[in-house]
């Protein structure tokens, strides 16, 4: 690109802090950023044309974890780690709240479902025989029991006639919240450049030199935030998994309300208006969705059409209006990475699926590690 004096010299120039990647982390970094140094001079880079990842391609769950994924958690943390984890994501989800408003994101706390299949025998009596031990656990975040069993109320078809509900569950309209959270970004003068790809960050004496499929600049510090693509430019442990979802056109008088988890949380469905939004399917093809292409698989796809006709919509006419997918950051281990690279360098990567739950708070405190 043959960049002009003006755009190098009110883009590029005397640049404090870049952020790589616009998503829920990245604007977090950034207004953090802003709060403690309210004269720095901000840039923020991202590859797509909107947040590319999964900022603005999630299904918009404000939830914590179900009744199954904290039983499964214990299986391999201590109880005391799992406690924190889900203390981050109420926190985070917190914040969010807080520094959006519930408006701005159409927060509703409709409540969680976890629907076990009838052929499921072994899940549905762990969670029974565990439910109360994992209640008792969360009783120091929120004061009171979190699962409880509830009827299966929605007819949904091949599902016991008791589901695990959570009244804690909320949902999010995604799209509202990305742009009520951009609005505040660029209301604080941080600057945005879209359709920039990072290729490569190296340190120059006290800057760091960053290059870019468009052009070169330096910068004092930066702040990686690209989670499901954070292996392209660092060596950390984070593997891209691909979500796959879709959503029907409206259908009249749509009954079904709330978040639901199906089959392990392998598939989560909600409504959002009166629509069924359902995504899920990742298990049937753990290497194939372990990658950062968009496209969607017949695989996939079928399977989450079939789940339609056949368990959530079994007596209703539906068509699907549109499908797309995500990239989310996942590794070893549920703990995200927020750390310091090098004197220059920090990153905040490896969400877990869970960024709308915890992205605010990862991006406060890749903010934070800065001296």
């Amino acid at each position: 690109m043959n960049l002009s004096y003006w755009e190098i010299k009110s883009w590029l120039t005397d640049v404090d802090f870049t952020v790589v990647g616009s998503g829920i982390v990245g604007l977090n970094c950034a207004l953090k950023l802003r709060e403690r140094f309210p004269k720095a001079r901000i840039l923020i880079l991202e590859k797509g044309v909107l947040p590319q990842g999964a900022s603005t391609k999630n299904a918009g769950f404000a939830c914590f974890g179900s009744l199954s994924e904290l039983i499964d958690d214990l299986q391999h943390q201590r109880p005391e780690e799992v406690l924190q984890l889900v203390r981050q994501r109420i926190t985070g989800l917190q914040l969010m709240r807080t520094t959006l408003g519930d408006k701005a994101i159409d927060y509703q706390e409709l409540g969680g479902y976890e629907l076990f299949l009838e052929s499921d025998e072994e899940l549905y009596a762990t969670c029974n025989h565990q439910r109360d031990e994992v209640n008792k656990l969360l009783h120091p975040v929120f004061n009171a029991p979190v699962f409880s069993l509830k009827e299966n109320s929605f007819h949904f078809n091949n599902i016991k006639e008791s589901c695990s509900f959570n009244p804690f569950e909320g949902q999010i309209d995604t799209g509202k919240m990305m742009t009520a959270l951009l609005e505040l970004v660029y209301k604080k003068n941080i600057k945005i450049l879209n359709n920039i790809s990072v290729e490569d960050i190296s340190q120059n004496g006290a800057q760091v030199h960053i290059k870019t499929n468009h052009f070169d600049f330096s910068t004092s510090k930066v702040f990686i935030a690209t989670n499901g693509f954070a292996s392209q430019l660092l060596n950390e442990t984070v593997k891209p998994a691909r979500a796959q979802v879709l959503i029907t056109k409206p259908i009249k008088d749509l009954p079904i309300k709330g978040t639901f988890h199906l089959d392990r949380g392998y598939y989560y469905f909600r409504n959002i208006e009166d629509r069924i939004l359902l995504g899920g399917g990742r298990n049937l093809d753990f290497k194939g969705e372990e990658t950062t292409d968009f496209h969607q698989t017949k695989l996939i796809q079928n399977k989450l059409e079939e789940l339609l006709k056949t368990t959530i919509l079994p007596h209703t006419t539906f068509e699907i209006d549109h499908r797309w997918s995500g990239i989310m950051g996942i590794g070893t281990t549920k703990k995200p990475i927020v750390k310091q690279l090098n004197d220059h360098v920090f990153c905040g990567v490896r969400l877990g699926g869970m960024g709308v739950a915890i992205g605010s708070l990862i991006g406060e405190e890749l903010a934070d590690l800065l001296d």
